[in-house]
């Protein structure tokens, strides 16, 4: 084993916020591409849908200093009757999947925010190698099934566990869980 006595830079924060500005959705869908596309081989080219004509993204953006510099993290929420809320496309970026807060971050994130916004219920298609993180979130398991040839747990969240919060433009920063 060689040592790297520069090791990669993986900062101890990452700000958990909609994606509002045009890098930051362009971020999220080449994140999408790369992780679903190339990664899992789920879709060919692109794994846009007609659901991201109305779906709000939301990001994990790094930073160096206090300039965030790329998104390393997200998903998307989208209300698809009055109440009725769905988070899908929940991707981190390989190099930050070991941090351990983005994605409880972004799902805790994804829940409050449309709590905030009237939501009732709150589902998601979760790929099984990830259902053990949403059960320690306080999700239940509906129906298992099968989506784009992979396993998949239909899941519903206790909104009970994720109280509104009302500035997901702003979001709020995740730490680094120590190692």
């Amino acid at each position: 084993m060689i040592f790297d006595p520069f090791p990669p830079f993986v900062p101890n924060g990452f700000q958990i916020k909609y994606a509002v500005d045009a890098w930051e959705k362009r971020g999220a869908a080449a994140l999408r591409r790369q992780v679903f596309c190339e990664e899992q081989k789920i879709f060919s080219e692109d794994d846009r849908d007609a659901i991201d004509d109305i779906a709000t993204p939301i990001v994990a953006l790094s930073s160096l200093a206090i300039v965030h510099d790329v998104v390393v993290g997200t998903v998307r929420i989208h209300e698809s009757a009055p109440g009725t809320w769905w988070g899908s496309r929940l991707a981190v970026a390989e190099p930050f999947r070991k941090v351990g807060a983005l994605g409880p971050a972004l799902i805790r994130l994804a829940v409050s925010s449309a709590h905030a916004r009237g939501c009732q219920q709150f589902f998601a298609h979760v790929q099984s190698q990830n259902v053990p993180l949403f059960r320690r979130m306080r999700w239940r398991t509906l129906n298992e099934i099968e989506i784009h040839g992979f396993a998949h747990h239909l899941m519903e969240a206790d909104l009970a566990y994720y109280p509104p919060f009302v500035s997901p433009e702003v979001g709020f920063v995740a730490l680094r869980k120590a190692a």
